[in-house]
């Protein structure tokens, strides 16, 4: 996340998936910078004394200010919780905030971007690079999504963004559908130079704060997000204290997408590995199956690691019965379904190739 001299920005992750970033100079509270920038977020006293503003650090250090036990427990602030109102951020932060951004008087933010290339892969699967008006005021968090509106139509698809927070230029990573509206746009209509509108930020899969092991399974085009996490991770500077695994499935040999910057993020990220895997059988892929049958017990760490997971809802049904199966509870399992050629659902399938 990009912060301007002398602030911390501060994500807020509304209920309806929806993210807005405000910037917050040292000493003032969230809930000030919050007011400042006109998104309101639940709040009544101001003084620490209702619990209204009642929110949850995903990430990122803080002083929690004075308040009373009656609005926030001392079990509470251990596990999280804080106090908008009394909180001043130490670092930048990610705190989830309860009610809806429409609640807030906060819309979904609306970019004017540009196709500067449109590459494909193959034959089901495109990959989109998009300038974007104002860049600087687009700021996402890994893993997010944004709609994107199809030239020509009223209908509008959701593509996690594969590029990190910090780069010039969008990537997304688009799987196409028979008769589908993006992919006929794409195959019939798309030329480099196409004027696109993008909504967002939105979803709540992305990458918090790595504080244990983390393994990531992607399935198909569900690689976009986690790429945009390792990117971040790359662009930090700092190298991870935790061992980071990544299992990517897909069906056909041909799915196989972006495994030369996989390698790259091996040389660049200190203990990050990763596996590709085939489904089809007749596949000379090494390793052939289901993600869920090349994972190894130091992938698992006794449950002891952040699970990060996109892909269709198949897959993320299977890895869940997996978890009962072995016996296991992830410290933190994340995860994100998609559904190819289904318009996205707000707030309750943050889908990325819906194409």
């Amino acid at each position: 996340m990009t912060t301007t001299t002398n602030e911390y920005s501060v994500a807020l992750s509304f209920e309806d998936g929806v993210t807005r970033f405000i910037n917050v100079p040292p000493g003032q509270t969230v809930a000030d910078a919050s007011y400042r920038a006109r998104i309101n977020i639940p709040l009544d006293c101001r003084d620490g004394a209702c619990g209204t503003c009642k929110a949850f650090c995903e990430s990122g250090e803080y002083d929690g200010g004075d308040y009373i036990e009656d609005a926030l427990t001392d079990e509470e602030a251990e596990a999280g919780y804080c106090l908008p109102c009394q909180m001043t951020p130490e670092s930048d932060l990610v705190l989830r905030i309860s009610g809806t951004a429409e609640m807030a008087k906060s819309g979904i933010g609306q970019f004017a971007a540009t196709l500067e290339k449109l590459h494909w892969y193959a034959d089901n699967t495109a990959a989109l690079t998009i300038s974007v008006e104002d860049r600087g005021k687009l700021r996402y968090l890994p893993g997010q999504y944004m709609n994107l509106k199809v030239p020509g139509t009223e209908e509008e698809r959701s593509y996690s963004f594969s590029s990190g927070p910090d780069a010039d230029e969008l990537t997304f990573l688009v799987r196409t559908a028979p008769n589908g509206v993006m992919t006929t746009y794409l195959k019939e209509r798309a030329r480099e130079g196409d004027s696109l509108i993008l909504e967002g930020p939105m979803g709540s899969f992305f990458l918090r704060e790595v504080k244990r092991p983390v393994l990531m399974l992607a399935g198909g085009t569900g690689i976009a997000p986690q790429l945009a996490m390792l990117e971040k991770i790359v662009s930090s500077g700092a190298a991870p204290d935790f061992p980071i695994h990544l299992a990517y499935g897909v069906t056909f040999d041909k799915d196989l997408v972006e495994v030369e910057a996989l390698e790259r993020y091996v040389e660049a990220i200190p203990g990050f590995t990763f596996d590709t895997i085939v489904a089809y059988p007749d596949s000379a892929h090494p390793k052939k199956g289901y993600v869920t049958q090349h994972l190894a017990p130091k992938h698992l760490n006794d449950g002891d690691v952040d699970v990060y997971l996109c892909g269709p809802p198949a897959m993320v049904d299977a890895v869940r019965r997996y978890w009962g199966s072995e016996g296991i509870t992830p410290a933190n399992f994340y995860y994100e379904r998609f559904a190819v050629g289904v318009p996205h659902a707000p707030a309750l399938q943050p889908g990325q190739d819906a194409a």
